[in-house]
């Protein structure tokens, strides 16, 4: 069998393997797009692949397309939604602005696959029907970012917060040394200290919700330039009327398709939501290190399942490597916050320049994310063991319980007696005895940490 053979485009013939079943527009963009070795993610193909089953739909449905070739095109994106054919989509993230290569890569397999059941289908004429790369793909970034947060970001946070629900109620009555500054403050309890991190986790999906919903409206029906030329006035409805069945999601269509296709705001607005997940989970990660820092000469107030050697050379040591790889995700994430905000800015009158970047961004923070959230869940937050030992003399030695003497001794006095507590190392009761005229009696009600974590006034 020959190794290559002949396709031709708009340019001129091109020399393609065999054995693809892509075509000259794809192998022009593997030959010219030699930068990362990094094509689109699958979830993105499989969102363009969305489009091109509804737009076929929406096109028969108005006439324009013969039923047979919505079928075949609808049978060959049926293939490719069950990950058949994944090898089939090489072209580099790092491509023409628009998008338009990984565009004619989905045309073009689509295409092939449809020959190969025996019906003739052309990747411009038939799957690319009342559609541009230019409203495609901004849609395309739209759909999987949707789905994405739907199917695997949301679900994965909603377990992490459910596991530190479970842990919090265990840990309600269980006190601890609050800490600001890094330096010793008033006790609180460690199911505070849990919720604190649940809420933040809520608080993060709320707003993941809301950003998701801009993004369920699409530019799809915009093609070229947003005004819609090529396609029929009734299409970004009938687009939109077949996506929502086949998805299950209520996507509707944008009223000012200019907006979606020459700007990315709304995926723009997610990527910084997706940033403040990070933020939350780089302060839990950091949180838990700390709390499990030692084992002798940290806090050691808890202590995380031991899940690898931690040394080399240290026999016996043993580090927090979830927390640390979250951390590591969450700075990264933030990194390609960054750089879907540059790209943002690349709005060139009538078109984004940068739109692969965004979807692939968009894709990899969410990802990241999903993933880092289960890795707590599962392998911290369920497994961690509590120091009640440490915790308890850690409390009970904290001068800083003093304060709740303030209103009956003032703080003059009671800053005498915290200072007096540190310098001898005596416990801060022993010390508030002798010089506070209190009773120890009162000191012991007054000072009582567990009491104290409610708040009030003794």
């Amino acid at each position: 069998m020959a190794e290559f053979r002949t396709e031709k485009d708009s340019l001129g013939e091109v020399q393609v393997p065999a054995d693809v079943l892509w075509g000259a527009q794809t192998q022009r963009a593997v030959n010219n797009f030699t930068v990362s070795g990094q094509p689109m993610p699958p979830p993105f193909i499989q969102a363009v692949v969305q489009v091109k089953r509804a737009a076929a739909q929406a096109n028969t449905s108005l006439g324009l397309l013969a039923p047979e070739l919505r079928d075949a095109i609808c049978e060959a994106c049926e293939h490719l939604l069950k990950g058949e054919f994944a090898d089939q989509f090489p072209v580099d993230r790092y491509q023409t602005g628009s998008g338009t290569s990984t565009n004619m890569n989905v045309n073009e397999v689509i295409a092939a696959i449809a020959r190969q059941q025996g019906v003739e289908v052309h990747p411009n004429d038939h799957v690319n029907m009342s559609q541009s790369s230019n409203d495609v793909i901004p849609t395309a970034i739209h759909l999987s970012s949707v789905l994405a947060l739907k199917d695997r970001l949301l679900p994965a946070l909603s377990r992490l917060r459910g596991m530190i629900y479970g842990r919090e109620a265990e840990l309600n009555s269980q006190v601890k040394t609050g800490r600001t500054h890094l330096m010793d403050a008033m006790p609180i309890t460690l199911g505070q200290e849990l919720r604190t991190w649940r809420e933040q986790i809520a608080a993060a999906e709320n707003r993941l919700e809301k950003a998701m919903e801009e993004l369920a409206a699409l530019p799809q029906g915009g093609t070229a330039v947003g005004t819609g030329v090529n396609a029929a006035s009734e299409f970004s409805g009938q687009f939109v009327k077949f996506l929502k069945q086949n998805t299950g999601f209520a996507f509707r269509s944008l009223e000012h398709k200019f907006v979606g296709q020459s700007a990315v705001d709304g995926p723009v607005a997610v990527s910084a939501q997706l940033r403040g997940v990070a933020v939350v989970l780089a302060k839990i990660a950091n949180d838990l290190r700390w709390m499990n820092s030692g084992p002798i000469h940290g806090l050691a107030e808890i202590s995380l399942p031991a899940l690898q050697p931690g040394s080399s050379i240290m026999p016996g040591k043993v580090n927090p490597v979830i927390p640390e790889a979250v951390a590591m995700v969450s700075t990264q994430v933030m990194g390609l916050d960054a750089a879907v905000a540059m790209a943002g800015q690349s709005g060139n009158f009538q078109l984004n320049v940068m739109l692969p970047l965004v979807g692939a961004n968009l894709l990899d923070m969410t990802t990241l994310l999903a993933n880092a959230s289960s890795l707590l869940a599962e392998k911290c937050i369920s497994g961690f063991t509590v120091n009640a030992d440490n915790l308890a003399a850690g409390v009970g030695r904290n001068p800083v319980l003093v304060t709740a003497l303030n209103p009956e001794i003032g703080y003059a006095l009671a800053s005498e007696i915290a200072k007096e507590a540190y310098r001898s190392g005596r416990p801060v009761i022993d010390v508030a005895e002798e010089r506070s005229g209190l009773s120890r009696e009162r000191l012991e009600q007054l000072m009582d940490p567990l009491k104290l974590t409610r708040g009030g006034l003794s």
